[in-house]
């Protein structure tokens, strides 16, 4: 599928059984939830998806079924999270063959890898695929930086074409856009930093609190295209205290309480996560079922 990067990709959460089964069932009720709200995109298999729990079978089945539920309206877009170029390549081939659209790929796990190793990481993979791949920026998270200079290396990698935002520096847009024009498209990262990134020219939003809120999520970026900034800010104003819970290490426990919430997802998270408890769980509860009272009513858009 030739496709634009833009608009809302939600990073699907993975659902599970009491037996630590994929739910397949739960999965599906939420990608068509997606699919009912607008979204422009899915994305397979990143951290949100517990995809460092997930083996390449159940990675595959989820690619399958979220291929299949789609069924060409969107692209779907599998993560490479890998800490050896050879498992990454595998990964990458295993994605094409079972359909995927596009590719999105982190540096390399684990190994702190130099500049120079991670840009020939990012080459290799991209000379074994024809799919066009999205570089997933997070140093915060991952401790390896993609700055400038390296994209300007990737410059003459041609289905190297996006780059999820999520470095934290909301100038780095600003400063890919200077530099590079349209040559990659970007995608904010950071819930919390998603507006302000569509406003300093961001081409779309790779979305967490999306999976439990897809109308609120997909409204405020169509609102914002439209040049209806105002309503569009006044939905963020009122997601905020939502999104924040997408930047803390308990993000997965915490949207998917959001997921219940809504009705369109399950608790079920993979070991070594658990469950939230306590006063942390108490807390999150809180934020959503605020959230849930004053969830405003959605303009035309």
């Amino acid at each position: 599928m030739n496709f634009k990067w833009k608009g809302i990709m939600p990073a699907v959460t993975t659902k599970f059984l009491d037996n630590d089964k994929l739910d397949l069932k739960t999965f599906k009720i939420n990608i068509e939830e997606q699919l009912s709200a607008g979204v422009h995109g899915i994305v397979l298999g990143g951290s949100l998806g517990e995809s460092s729990t997930l083996d390449e079978s159940e990675k595959k089945t989820l690619l399958n079924q979220t291929v299949e539920i789609v069924s060409g309206r969107i692209p779907v877009i599998m993560n490479i999270a890998a800490s050896s170029t050879k498992k990454a390549i595998e990964s990458a081939i295993l994605a094409e063959r079972n359909g995927a659209s596009g590719l999105m790929i982190l540096p390399p796990m684990k190994y702190k890898a130099d500049n120079r190793e991670t840009l020939e990481f990012f080459k290799k993979i991209a000379t074994k695929t024809s799919l066009e791949i999205m570089i997933y920026n997070n140093p915060v998270d991952y401790g390896i930086e993609v700055t400038l200079s390296m994209f300007e290396e990737l410059m003459s990698i041609k289905n190297i074409v996006a780059v999820k935002e999520s470095t934290r520096n909301i100038s780095n847009i600003t400063k890919m856009k200077a530099k590079f024009g349209d040559r990659y498209k970007i995608l904010a990262g950071v819930d919390t930093l998603a507006l302000e990134s569509l406003m300093m020219g961001a081409d779309g939003w790779v979305a967490g609190l999306v999976c439990a809120f897809p109308k609120e999520t997909v409204a405020i970026y169509e609102l914002y295209k439209a040049g209806r900034t105002k309503e569009a800010i006044e939905i963020y104003r009122w997601f905020l205290p939502l999104l924040e819970l997408d930047t803390t290490s308990k993000l997965v426990q915490n949207i998917k309480l959001a997921e219940v919430a809504t009705g369109i997802g399950t608790e079920k998270v993979r070991e070594p996560r658990l469950p939230l408890i306590g006063k942390e769980r108490k807390n999150v509860i809180e934020i959503i079922e605020k959230s849930l009272k004053t969830r405003p009513k959605l303009p035309n858009y």
